[in-house]
């Protein structure tokens, strides 16, 4: 089913083969960058708006495993991830992430010859270069992994002043599920657990009453807005910072999967990025995977990989063609 639904989106066929190359295997959260998928919009201090994506580079470097080695650990370790985080920061061995934006204008935006809210490309650096922020320390560990963990509850509809949805659709779904979900998995008061509140703070809203509420509850302010006596108000400054931007296109419903360019980045990146013996190793990772698809799915999903780069399309095809000549030769011995 994996590779059905694969194959009939070509679209996919980028975040596949970052998937399925060594990249797909971090050695470790120590030795990953992390990627904000979604499109943001920012707005300066003077007004001036930019659509943004956030990018977070390990400073311990890049380091992945090979499927073999990732297969054992699965079996025998798999704590390994988390116990080599955990040992590090105990250690004082604190691990860092360099945060970096890119930055489109609104009218690079509309210029751009992919949409910038699309999930499946990229902004290539060389066009919209990354731009240093600061940098990301995990310097303790939780004293108690359900407080601290397993209640966080991260929502991308927490905005801080200056930061904005974008229409991308993907981000406009996840700015309701994730609050929805929070509320069913932890509590519709989980904003008030000190792992999800702002620090120090003690915020007021109108989201009042429900199980589990253990702050003053507002007292016996109104809870409806606007009112008359006192209570919260938006803050101006946060208002003036958020002015509207145009919007214009046909709405509608269409399929992106034959009409658009869905190749040609990820042959930049197989064919630019890849050395020849990481080639090889995504040939063989995907043929060892789709060797199991039916025959019919195969040859759709292979058709897709030729046309990232016909030499790579061959190449799983051979390595599927071996992999079924071993099967039945292992058959009749």
């Amino acid at each position: 089913m994996f590779w059905d639904f694969i194959s009939l989106r070509p679209e996919t066929t980028h975040q596949t083969c970052f998937l399925f190359s060594d990249r797909g295997i971090p050695d470790g959260y120590r030795h990953m960058n992390g990627y904000g998928s979604n499109t943001f919009k920012t707005i300066n201090a003077k007004g001036e708006e930019f659509w943004v994506k956030f990018h977070y580079k390990t400073d311990q470097g890049i380091r992945n495993l090979p499927p073999d080695r990732a297969l054992e650990l699965a079996a025998k370790d798999p704590d390994y991830s988390t116990r080599d985080l955990y040992n590090a920061i105990a250690k004082g061995n604190f691990p860092s992430w360099t945060f970096y934006i890119q930055a489109m204008t609104m009218e690079q935006g509309e210029k751009f010859k992919h949409s910038p809210f699309d999930v499946t490309k990229i902004w290539p650096q060389s066009e919209y270069p990354l731009i240093k922020v600061g940098k990301i320390v995990l310097d303790r560990n939780p004293k108690n992994y359900f407080v601290d963990v397993e209640q966080i509850a991260f929502n991308p509809a927490h905005f801080v002043p200056g930061i904005e949805a974008s229409p991308d659709k993907i981000l406009q779904g996840r700015l309701f599920s994730y609050g929805d979900t929070q509320r069913y998995r932890v509590g519709p008061n989980h904003l008030q657990l000190p792992i999800n509140c702002p620090y120090r703070g003690n915020p007021k809203h109108y989201q009042r009453d429900g199980p589990m509420n253990f702050t003053d509850n507002c007292n016996g302010a109104p809870n409806y807005y606007p009112n008359s006596f006192g209570g919260p108000e938006p803050y101006p400054r946060v208002l003036k910072l958020q002015p509207p931007y145009k919007v214009s296109g046909d709405v509608a419903r269409f399929d992106t999967g034959e009409s658009e360019d869905n190749f040609s980045q990820v042959t930049d990146f197989y064919r630019r990025v890849l050395s020849p013996d990481h080639r090889v190793r995504l040939a063989e990772n995907i043929a060892n995977h789709l060797k199991d698809a039916s025959a019919f799915i195969q040859e759709r999903a292979i058709k897709n990989f030729e046309k990232v780069d016909l030499s790579f399309g061959e190449k799983i095809s051979e390595l599927i063609k071996m992999h079924e000549r071993k099967k039945w030769a292992n058959l009749y011995q």
